[in-house]
């Protein structure tokens, strides 16, 4: 392994930019380059930062350890695959994939060839921020809701694979395990796959309702998790937070490194995994338990 680690980009939208900034910031990173399909944004985006552009993938995966897949989600399988096959430890956006089969050999291929797979998940750096992590009690209902205006970014898939994804894959790493049961209503408004979804996750002792949009007239992000012993009732996007609980939480987690900068939080995690031949905090194995369940959902849901 190099001095500073080579990463790589693929991507060179509007995430990919902001994973730019990161990877060009970061002390004990080498920023090799970006690839996207669209030759006019990756020469943006790499004269921007002062680094290669690559016409082809296969160069890249050569000048790099490592890389983020910052691409449109229908693409995060096959570039990922490609990249694993490469010998490359992934930072991938979410969702992991939005091909089963494609995330479950992910899982599989990165655990074959022992290379480190992280999953963009971030708002679980906003939960640690706060407190969530240490709290001595399993949540008995979770209540969530993640409305979006409409933009064109993410409609290559579902709004419960693009958004509720974030959602799903917090009340997993809360709750401790997967849920029995599922139930899902979803709307098609704008695009060919639903922009609007509502989500029932029961689990063994307790249970989640879930709201994703992409179609809301204004933005608004809410959590609420009733435990045994109180509520917690965040705001994530004015970074707020009211509870009753006798627990120790940060009610000022908007001024914590890991809540401003959860994507920050994230890089540096994944440096650090890799450095360190470890688990990262956001696995491949979260990944794809998360969109295991946002494909049921998109399944078993009665279309309105």
């Amino acid at each position: 392994m190099s001095e500073r680690l080579r990463i790589g980009l693929i991507g060179a939208g509007k995430f990919g930019g902001y994973h730019a900034n990161k990877l060009s910031a970061h002390s004990q990173v080498e920023f090799t380059g970006v690839f996207d399909v669209s030759l006019s944004a990756s020469t943006a985006l790499s004269k921007s930062h002062n680094v290669a552009c690559f016409k082809a993938i296969g160069p890249l995966f050569e000048a790099s350890e490592a890389l983020i897949i910052a691409s449109p989600a229908s693409y995060h399988g096959d570039y990922a695959l490609k990249a694993l096959e490469a010998g490359k430890h992934l930072l991938i956006e979410k969702p992991l994939a939005v091909d089963l089969n494609d995330a479950r050999d992910i899982v599989r291929l990165a655990a074959r060839k022992n290379l480190m797979v992280q999953v963009g998940h971030q708002e679980r750096f906003v939960g640690r921020a706060i407190g969530l992590d240490t709290i001595p009690e399993t949540p008995v209902l979770i209540k969530a809701q993640r409305l979006n205006p409409y933009s064109p970014r993410g409609t290559d898939t579902s709004v419960t694979m693009d958004l509720m994804t974030h959602d799903i894959d917090l009340v997993c790493w809360l709750m401790g395990e997967k849920p029995n049961f599922v139930r899902a209503q979803g709307r098609r408004l704008r695009s060919d796959s639903f922009d609007h979804m509502v989500a029932e996750l029961q689990f063994a002792n307790g249970a989640a309702f879930l709201e994703a949009s992409r179609v809301a007239e204004t933005g608004h992000r809410e959590l609420e998790i009733t435990y045994p012993s109180g509520t917690v009732v965040i705001d994530l996007n004015a970074k707020t937070l009211s509870h009753d609980t006798p627990f120790r939480l940060n009610a000022h987690f908007g001024s914590s490194p890991q809540a401003q900068d959860s994507l920050g939080a994230g890089m540096e995690e994944f440096v650090s995994a890799i450095r360190g031949n470890r688990t990262p905090f956001i696995s491949a194995r979260d990944g794809l338990m998360a969109i295991e369940i946002a494909a049921k959902l998109d399944g078993e849901n009665e279309d309105i």
